[in-house]
């Protein structure tokens, strides 16, 4: 409505400063009555400003507004053209600005009867100029033309208006499908597991999604940083790629993590940019991972049906043979070794079920020092062990990692028993070390070790494979578990070599950036 205001007020005092000229020039239009016309158009100015008030105080409505700035503008006009000595006199079209504003701004066909009462003011000044004034100053075909000039005005100004109209609906609802678009984009691209960095041809990033800012988490990272800033390994790695050297596949290490990137070019040129796809290594092998317990799942539901009923069978008759009067030595003897056999299948069973069972990984932060200490005084609790048998050697810095505490219970669970059962110095005495600290890259690593004779050199991989065991009465799948859950977390467990004896096992933590 502003736009509206300001154009009826630019009009009214255009024609005021011509009639200030009026008689100087020939090309002006002659008028009958200049004082008159000069007093109408400035009654014409204080209406008009009266309304920019009443915009600006939002009273009457906006088409309510309209419609009385058309009919008052077209009727100032119709006076003026009378003032001015009829429909001759020049100012015939003056109607025409108000009858358009109205045709653009007002609904339906409101224009077509302000057009009419145009028509009729027309046609009733040159009624009275025939009566009153002299005949020659216009005819009543003039005043006919202008009439039908007004309407045409309208009707074109309508369909034109209808246009826009349609065209601003059709504008907006591709506004609300692009911008639905590209929320959809934005969503897809920050759900992708693999990081994506769109760079600029300066070579500074421009786009990420969170996979990507969780690889550069730590780095002096934000939009519009220069990548070879926030990741110099990639930008060599970049470069070498679009210079041509074989470097595609090459895995590169940031921040802790392991990644393979992978090159689109957006164009030729450099200034086109590029799109960098990062995958991370401990992600794949952690959905690697997610896959073998599945395959273990559809394993254990088969092991279920086929192993354990028929083993439970056998159980229960070797316990009913044991209650006979009738056996000798050697059947007992027989009998011993069926029923520790079937026990030792049963434990075998329940573990694989045990691990297939497993949830999905869902870290979260956990302040190691604290969590620590309560695991060693339940697992002294639960185990009745001494403070002495199980030490924990923390830092002084709290250190935070992301983390599932279910998982990191049952790795820490699977480790103590193993050296409970394994790690006992010559005396049979029970001695479990935990130290937590920081390694060499920073990252948060927890060392389990004890006092017993330890692992040969040729077995410190194969300890981690299923049904791996040196003992009669093992399962095998303790240190096994214990690694597939750490690989679901981001996490590596290995062993680790020390100097004096014993097992020592080192659990590395994925990267964290602490604050």
């Amino acid at each position: 409505m502003s736009w509206l205001f300001l154009s009826r007020l630019l009009l009214v005092l255009a024609l005021l400063l011509m009639l200030s000229f009026e008689g100087s020039a020939d090309w002006l239009p002659r008028v009958a009555e200049p004082s008159g016309a000069r007093q109408l158009l400035l009654v014409q100015t204080a209406v008009i400003l009266l309304s920019g008030l009443m915009t600006v105080v939002g009273w009457p409505r906006r088409d309510q507004q309209v419609q009385l700035a058309v009919f008052l503008d077209s009727a100032f006009a119709m006076l003026l053209i009378h003032l001015s000595g009829g429909v001759a006199a020049g100012f015939g079209l003056l109607p025409v600005v108000p009858l358009t504003w109205g045709a653009l701004l007002l609904a339906g066909r409101q224009s077509l009867l302000f057009a009419a009462l145009a028509s009729l003011g027309v046609i009733s000044v040159q009624v009275h100029a025939e009566l009153y004034l002299d005949g020659h100053r216009g005819s009543y075909l003039e005043a006919g033309l202008l009439g039908l000039v007004y309407f045409s005005v309208a009707m074109l100004a309508h369909g034109l208006s209808k246009r826009l109209q349609a065209s601003e609906r059709r504008v907006a609802r591709r506004e609300i499908d692009v911008a639905d678009l590209s929320k959809l984009n934005d969503y897809v691209i920050q759900q992708l597991s693999i990081g994506v960095l769109v760079i600029d041809g300066e070579r500074r990033i421009r786009l990420s999604n969170a996979a990507a800012q969780q690889v550069l988490e730590g780095s002096s990272w934000r939009r519009g940083v220069a990548l070879g800033r926030a990741a110099p390994p990639l930008l060599d790695w970049l470069e070498r790629m679009v210079a041509g050297e074989p470097v595609a596949g090459r895995i590169i290490q940031l921040n802790g993590h392991s990644l393979r990137p992978s090159l689109h070019l957006l164009g030729h040129n450099r200034p086109h940019g590029a799109l960098l796809y990062l995958r991370d290594e401990q992600e794949m092998l952690r959905q690697a991972q997610d896959m073998n317990l599945a395959s273990v799942g559809r394993l254990s539901a088969s092991v279920a049906h086929n192993i354990r009923n028929p083993l439970a069978a056998i159980s229960h008759a070797g316990q009913l043979l044991a209650e006979s009067e009738h056996l000798d030595t050697e059947d007992q003897r027989l009998l011993a070794i069926i029923q520790r056999n079937t026990q030792r299948l049963d434990e075998t069973v329940a573990s694989v079920l045990d691990l297939a069972n497993r949830h999905r990984a869902e870290p979260q932060r956990l302040e190691l020092n604290g969590w620590l200490v309560a695991f060693c005084h339940e697992y002294r609790e639960m185990n009745g062990l001494a403070g002495h048998e199980l030490i924990l050697q923390l830092p002084e810095r709290t250190l935070e990692v992301h983390a599932d505490s279910r998982h990191l219970q049952q790795i820490l669970s699977n480790l103590c028993d193993n050296a409970r059962l394994h790690g006992r110095d010559g005396t049979g005495r029970c001695s479990i070390h935990l130290a937590l600290d920081r390694g060499a890259d920073n990252r948060v690593q927890l060392r389990l070790s004890d006092q017993g004779p330890g692992i040969p050199p040729d077995l410190h991989e194969a300890v981690f494979e299923p049904f791996f065991t040196t003992a009669s009465s093992g399962t095998g799948l303790g240190l096994y578990a214990a690694r597939a859950l750490a690989e679901s977390n981001g996490m590596r467990l290995a062993y680790s070599e020390q100097r004096h004896a014993g097992a020592c096992f080192r659990l590395t933590f994925a990267a964290h950036h602490q604050p």
